[in-house]
């Protein structure tokens, strides 16, 4: 017969104070999205299980945090109804079974989600790719909050740049005897070069229960509210495009997030007033050393009420 093992973490620590989050983290796992009719989701994530840990208590059971991982993919497989977020709001009940000492479960996933599309101009089949954020938080008087969301990247054009190469054009053009309307018809069709970047847009909703939105159409989203969305693959058509259409849309950072915000509004009207939407936008500046930072967090009816010009 084997000997009980001493159970240490139950035992009384030296100093008697209680942690918000303990658990474990790069907690790597191959997540299987069952799809009706589709073929499933395969993403490569990885994940942070937490709980709280009271002060009389010296460990949480780390174990039972893997355990609890395992169990709540397996049963993500058979079911075609779970969402990305619905797998952590599972994860995240289940270790507060598992933990009777705890009050507050939090379970966060990272993945690279990869979706299929065409080159704008030449019209051949690429991929593009997402990092997909997920989490959800449940507590012991059975709130649970789950958040979806993804960080995608793309193309920005500076309009204060774009805005001095435009006046030294205008001054290049009148020396050489162009009229004023042609020079701002000529203006207005051939937008001038900018200094550009590499942007990062960071999209999330979060709401109790799950927001009501889909993963690629909020991706969708984040990679329209920059200049220009970029290609895995562009051929000489593609590149050409993607320059164009990023000069012809100039942004600054702060744009970039002000159009997530307008773009979230307008795609998913169901959204519950007291969702929080999280919006950043961080690009790579290419005549800079900094780069350039914009976020904002905010409820949607608050979001609603801005967007749409206090109506």
């Amino acid at each position: 017969m084997t000997p009980q093992l001493p159970d240490v973490q139950a035992s009384s620590p030296d100093v008697t104070v209680g942690l918000n989050r303990v658990g474990v983290t790069g907690v790597e796992k191959l997540v299987e999205i069952s799809r009706e009719e589709k073929r499933p989701y395969v993403l490569m994530a990885e994940f942070e299980v937490f709980v709280d840990l009271p002060s009389w208590r010296k460990g949480a059971d780390m174990s039972r945090n893997m355990e609890v991982v395992d169990e709540t993919l397996e049963e993500a497989v058979s079911h075609s109804d779970l969402r990305i977020e619905d797998i952590c709001g599972a994860a995240a009940e289940r270790l507060l079974d598992k933990h009777d000492y705890t009050e507050r479960a939090e379970v966060r996933m990272e993945a690279e989600f990869v979706t299929r599309e065409r080159t704008p101009e030449s019209d051949l089949p690429t991929q593009s790719t997402a990092d997909v954020i997920a989490s959800a938080t449940a507590t012991e008087d059975g709130d649970i909050r789950e958040e979806i969301g993804a960080e995608v990247t793309g193309m920005t054009v500076c309009p204060c740049s774009q805005g001095m190469s435009a006046a030294r054009a205008r001054e290049k053009l009148r020396e050489q005897g162009v009229d004023d309307r042609t020079i701002e018809e000529f203006l207005e069709e051939v937008p001038q070069p900018g200094h550009s970047q590499r942007g990062h847009a960071t999209l999330t909703v979060e709401s109790e229960g799950g927001p009501d939105v889909d993963l690629v159409e909020l991706i969708e989203v984040a990679r329209d509210s920059m200049s220009a969305r970029i290609y895995n693959l562009a051929k000489r058509p593609d590149e050409d495009h993607m320059t164009y259409q990023s000069h012809l849309d100039a942004k600054f950072v702060e744009d970039c997030v002000r159009a997530m915000a307008e773009g979230v509004i307008e795609e998913f009207p169901g959204l519950d007033d007291d969702a929080v939407v999280r919006m950043e936008q961080s690009n790579d500046e290419s005549i800079h050393q900094h780069n350039a930072h914009a976020e904002r967090v905010a409820e949607v009816a608050t979001l609603r009420e801005e967007v749409n010009g206090g109506d």
